[in-house]
């Protein structure tokens, strides 16, 4: 039975990629349909009204938006390739981190660019905690989940990629090997993945596009 799978997202979004990520380890053929987040497609609008953001998911014709819902369903709907633990203690500990990293990290990393300058020292001190808190989970495992990426390595996409280009632009030392060797490591081994790779953006159109959003 033929599947209509559609992804409305935009190049630069981690949130779009994360998306992306999970269909493509499961082996789901997908259109992708590129939105200007500047000029919204009467689609967006019509298929998320509440929040008019990507990524929104279209499964035979229902939509579904905000990216962990959209995961969350992919790995109910589409049995190949688990990427939440089967056991249930795991799996609770998989979803620990998950609303870990998509809430607290992710808020602590995007307060240290949008913090005024008095406030940015005691931002980037979060953010450094949050990451210290990762580096830990990881614990010597290459994925968080082990040997294979789970959805806790893909909620953490923006750390593996996003995050290097956005702290030299800032003129931060926020990750590196030396204070967290774990979480570099990860981050080298998850981006070198060939199914990983491809969806990645240009790095030199990505830190373009970081620098123009950083100076609005």
């Amino acid at each position: 039975m033929g599947e209509e799978v559609k992804v409305f997202g935009a190049w630069a979004s981690p949130f779009s990629r994360k998306v992306e990520l999970a269909l493509r380890l499961k082996g789901v053929p997908y259109d992708y349909i590129e939105e200007d987040l500047n000029n919204k497609s009467s689609l967006l609008w019509q298929y998320n009204p509440v929040h008019k953001k990507v990524p929104v998911l279209l499964h035979n014709g229902k939509s579904i938006a905000e990216s962990i819902v959209i995961l969350e369903y992919i790995e109910e709907t589409w049995k190949t390739y688990p990427i939440l633990p089967q056991d249930p203690n795991d799996k609770a500990k998989a979803r620990f981190w998950i609303n870990f990293i998509d809430g607290k990290c992710s808020s602590a990393i995007r307060k240290v660019a949008f913090s005024p300058e008095e406030e940015r020292e005691k931002a980037v001190e979060e953010a450094c905690e949050c990451l210290k808190t990762l580096e830990s989970a990881l614990n010597g495992k290459k994925f968080f989940g082990g040997d294979t990426i789970g959805m806790v390595d893909i909620v953490a996409l923006f750390i593996a990629f996003w995050l290097r280009p956005f702290q030299e632009i800032m003129g931060l030392e926020l990750l590196s090997s030396e204070k967290f060797p774990n979480l570099f490591k990860w981050t080298d081994d998850f981006v070198s993945c060939s199914i990983v790779k491809e969806l990645l953006p240009p790095r030199d159109k990505l830190v373009a596009h970081i620098k123009a959003h950083l100076s609005k």
